[in-house]
């Protein structure tokens, strides 16, 4: 099989996350005037594509609170930057539990459990051209943390999301998930074309390694999009690995802290080296009207 490298390639900068970031980088934007401007400073930097979660301001924790994400879409429209926002929907399916001898009642402390209707509050609210949905369940860490997303949640999560006119982007964290957002597109849940982000290299999903990439993407529907990013030391070097495969590339301080050995990153920092990656390979950058056109957005901003 030969290379098929993408030619026109979008950028997606994952700017905060919700984990236990904060304390390791000063860069990691914690209230919403710092998201805001990370969107901002992605966006300058080559990203077409801001993917968006909120922390408590007071304790840098991830949110889920809808004034939190109104503040930050807000102050990206203000600033006439254009860039497209994609909201987080993952939040609101964090299981702990109790002891592996006493696993219930669930820990207070890690445990954020919400129906369908509430997860998808912010997202109904704000109508953001992108929404992210995380396509399956699976542990997290060495702790007892579970990322909780059952089929029927999964159905009715997409079902408002599709009312809404709002394109998810279907995590897909190991093999089994493609399986279920096949099944979600099968029933007609999932407009095309599908938007997947393949998440590679997260404990205990898919490894990062080549053959589970390409198992993945030798598994996608024709006409599917789709993003591949890995964790840590590997995100830069797999901007390049995604766009080998075909893919588009995902980078931002969510999912790694450094630019280099022992040199912290920014957001716009990440995305400068990736549109460097990216062109170096032949490929182009593409803005975000062009995007909204390959995805078939809904532009309401």
């Amino acid at each position: 099989m030969g290379l098929n490298p993408s030619r026109d390639v979008f950028i997606t900068c994952a700017v905060t996350g919700s984990g236990d970031t904060t304390h390791r980088s000063d860069r990691v934007p914690v209230t919403p005037r710092q998201i805001a401007d990370a969107a901002i400073e992605a966006a300058n930097a080559g990203a077409s594509i801001a993917h968006i979660h909120v922390r408590d301001p007071a304790t840098g924790k991830g949110a889920r609170d809808v004034r939190l994400y109104g503040e930050v879409v807000e102050l990206v429209k203000r600033s006439g930057v254009d860039v497209v926002l994609n909201l987080t929907a993952g939040m609101g399916g964090d299981l702990t539990l109790g002891s592996v001898e006493q696993p219930l009642p669930p820990a207070a402390n890690g445990t954020d459990l919400a129906g369908a209707t509430e997860r998808l509050a912010h997202v109904s609210m704000l109508l953001p051209e992108i929404c992210t949905l995380d396509c399956g369940t699976m542990n997290f860490g060495e702790q007892d943390y579970v990322m909780t997303n059952t089929p029927p949640m999964l159905k009715e999560m997409a079902r408002q999301i599709q009312a809404a006119g709002v394109r998810p982007e279907v995590e897909i964290f190991d093999t089994g998930h493609l399986l279920l957002a096949k099944w979600l597109a099968g029933q007609g849940l999932l407009d095309d074309p599908v938007m997947v982000q393949l998440c590679m290299g997260i404990p205990w999903g898919a490894p990062d390694d080549l053959a589970t990439l390409l198992a993945l993407t030798a598994n996608l529907p024709a006409g599917w999009v789709f993003s591949a990013f890995s964790i840590g030391r590997n995100q830069l070097p797999y901007a390049a690995v995604a766009l080998a495969a075909g893919g588009n590339i995902r980078v931002g301080l969510e999912d790694n802290l450094w630019l280099d050995k022992g040199v912290l990153a920014s957001n716009g920092a990440l995305v400068e080296r990736a549109v460097k990656i990216a062109e170096g390979m032949g490929s182009r950058i593409m803005g975000p009207d062009e995007v909204r056109s390959r995805l078939k957005l809904v532009k309401r901003w």
